[in-house]
């Protein structure tokens, strides 16, 4: 990929540091009492993201990857001062070779897989075919994962709009029903879900206790959009695109990244129901277990056939470059390293810095779960944090047993929609929300800033939250 040649040398310092000193050591694990200074690196990450891109942004076109790493060590240099070499090297190698990797594999994927299916033909960007694509991304997003529903189809909601004035909220609604509502029903819709999957929840229980939730949710969203949709298209003056089109027939090219896309979700899925018990030792007790190893590189064997099978042309006509997966690997490996803190005090529970916090999710006179606050903390944690450790955090908070959970069916529904739906609250909440930006602003679409982006999902976001807190969660 280009441009990720900067990350070679930290992945190779952290690799060949020796591993052999600290084996006797055990997994090595932040006090408790960590304090919430260490997490000033992580929101200083965010006000990079949300303010150097209008403050300065031909510095940051060209140093946003610096910016990410200078984050990053503003974490790992100070905590390793305080901490220790082999405490913090700990959570930096694991935390990139079981979180970050895997992360980006599965993403570069999916995004060159469905990057080489086009849709030929010419749609015409209405508001009735506009509503229909999102419906239609909304449906399957739970089936092939929200990046894959995502990077199927932005690009032809981006042709069929070229000739439209008005295109951000067009951007904006599929990044709220595609790259992230639509993947609540299935554990191959959302990694939050594939977690709850991999402790124990049956594969259909979302299908069944978030359908009404979802259903809900997407309905008033695409009702919402084809209003605005319409409104603006007749301000626009209903506008008909400039050319005839190609005269192409409606149909696929490069269907063979169909077989591709199927792929990638059997080997999501073989990754969490194949348990071979073996396990390689990588560094300092750090293990990588064989499903996932094989998991990650047939999906960077699937990259390559991907590739070689998929005609040049079919990737031109479909605007594939990349630019998009570029950035979020650059802008993630920063988020990855400066939220180590954050997670570590998450995980800490009642006995960490944020016990005040988790403690909420409670009645304190009888200890009995408070559903609402479960949706509602582990949804606005997740729109800022990595959505699955935030929704782990909040299962084992909730007694983390999967068999019990699932018997208090409204308290595993508040935390499993919480962290999927609150995903598009800001570009970081889920994976594809930043390639979806990335993919719009390089067909011309000028999408709003990260607090821009936050005045339409908290605008319209969250008082659909705030109805489905009180028909479902209270």
């Amino acid at each position: 990929m280009p441009k990720m040649r900067f990350l070679l040398p930290l992945l190779a310092v952290m690799l060949l540091l020796p591993s052999v000193a600290f084996a006797a050591h055990g997994h090595p694990a932040f006090p408790k009492d960590m304090g919430l200074a260490w997490v000033i690196p992580f929101v200083c990450m965010l006000l990079s993201i949300a303010i150097c891109p209008l403050a300065v942004p031909h510095f940051w076109h060209h140093h946003f990857g610096k910016v990410a790493i200078f984050w990053g060590l503003a974490f790992l240099i100070p905590a390793t001062m305080v901490f220790g070499f082999h405490t913090v090297s700990f959570f930096a190698v694991e935390t990139i070779l079981l979180e970050y990797l895997p992360f980006i594999i599965l993403l570069l994927s999916l995004f060159t897989a469905a990057g080489g299916i086009r849709l030929k033909g010419t749609l015409v960007g209405t508001p009735a075919v506009n509503t229909g694509i999102l419906a239609f991304g909304t449906i399957i997003a739970s089936w092939i994962g929200t990046t894959g529903a995502a990077m199927l189809l932005i690009r032809p909601l981006l042709r069929a709009n070229k000739h439209r004035k008005y295109q951000v909220h067009q951007v904006v609604f599929f990044i709220f029903l595609v790259a992230n509502i639509g993947g609540s029903l299935t554990p191959l819709g959302d990694p939050p879900l594939f977690l709850g999957f991999l402790k124990g929840v049956d594969f259909f229980w979302t299908t069944v206790h978030l359908f009404l939730k979802t259903a809900f949710v997407s309905i008033l969203l695409l009702v919402i959009y084809f209003l605005l949709d319409s409104y603006l298209f007749k301000k626009e003056g209903s506008p008909k695109p400039a050319a005839a089109g190609s005269g192409e027939k409606l149909g696929l090219d490069g269907k063979i990244n169909i077989l591709f896309v199927a792929g990638i979700v059997g080997l999501v899925l073989m990754s969490g129901s194949w348990k071979p018990e073996v396990s390689f030792h990588i560094y300092a007790g750090i293990y990588v277990e064989l499903q996932n190893l094989v998991r990650d590189l047939c999906l960077l064997l699937i990259v390559f056939l991907s590739m070689k099978f998929t005609s040049k042309e079919c990737r031109d006509l479909n605007g594939f470059n990349w630019e998009p997966i570029a950035e979020v690997a650059k802008l993630f490996i920063g988020i990855f390293l400066s939220m180590i803190p954050a997670i570590s005090i998450l995980r800490a529970g009642t006995d960490g810095s944020l016990a005040g916090l988790i403690s909420m999710v409670s009645d304190p006179a009888t200890g009995e779960p408070l559903n609402y606050m479960f949706f509602w903390l582990t949804g606005i944690l997740s729109s800022f944090l990595d959505n699955a450790p935030t929704y782990l955090v909040f299962f084992n908070t909730a007694g983390g047993d999967a068999q019990y959970l699932m018997g208090h069916v409204s308290t595993l529904a508040a935390i499993s929609a919480g962290a999927v739906f609150m995903g598009a609250v800001t570009y970081i909440g889920n994976a594809p929300n930043f390639m979806v930006r990335s993919i719009a602003e390089n067909s011309g679409v000028k999408m709003p800033s990260f607090f821009g982006y936050m005045a339409w999902s908290i605008g319209i976001l969250w008082p659909i939250f705030i109805l489905t807190t009180f028909i479902f969660f209270m």
